[in-house]
């Protein structure tokens, strides 16, 4: 790979990484209601399942969907279900310390990896990066595009968490908390616009 395409993998995939989308708002909302530290393993689910997704994808299962096209819109019916799913649950959820005592807990690591195969922005992202910055589909292109999304995407995601955990000194009144809540779901279901748009 070029220095000049490189960088415009770096670019690209920063670009990718840092701009709202369900794994993002989804951080922000839960650094918000669990903050930081609680969050990572969240964190760490998004970043190896969307290295596990990079790497499937770009060793033949991209393939499936050159075959069988009607795969697309399969994906975008299970995508669209579970987003708003989840964004319910989140427009739904309790004060943290109400959360603490029913039971209501963040992200779990295999939630946050298993979630990337339903994530449009994801499923976008990986198809262009391997169609675009790896056409020969080779080990060596694909170990590249991980190495690059993986070192922009924890950053990324940092700042999200961050974000919202510095919100929560704003959240504490229920009503605050709520609109907040609201909000991020109005988010996430805005997020799947692309995913609705005819290709």
């Amino acid at each position: 790979m070029t220095y000049e395409l490189l960088t415009a993998l770096g670019v690209f995939a920063f670009v990718a990484s840092i701009t709202p989308g369900p794994n993002n708002l989804m951080l922000m909302a839960s650094g918000a209601n669990f903050g930081y530290l609680r969050t990572i393993p969240h964190m760490a689910g998004v970043v190896v399942g969307f290295m596990v997704m990079l790497f499937l994808v770009g060793l033949g299962l991209i393939r499936i969907f050159d075959t069988i096209p009607a795969s697309y819109i399969v994906l975008k019916v299970v995508s669209v279900v579970y987003l708003v799913y989840l964004a319910w649950r989140i427009a739904t959820a309790a004060a943290p310390e109400e959360a603490s005592r029913e039971g209501g807990k963040p992200f779990t690591f295999l939630q946050a990896l298993l979630f990337q195969w339903v994530n449009p922005k994801a499923w976008t992202i990986g198809l262009t990066a391997i169609t675009v910055y790896a056409p020969t589909r080779s080990l060596a292109a694909i170990l590249i595009l991980m190495i690059v999304f993986s070192t922009v995407t924890i950053p990324s995601i940092s700042i999200w968490t961050l974000l919202g955990q510095q919100l929560r000194s704003l959240l504490t009144s229920k009503l605050r908390l709520r609109v907040f809540n609201g909000v991020m779901a109005a988010l996430l279901i805005a997020s799947l616009y692309p995913a609705l748009m005819p290709e």
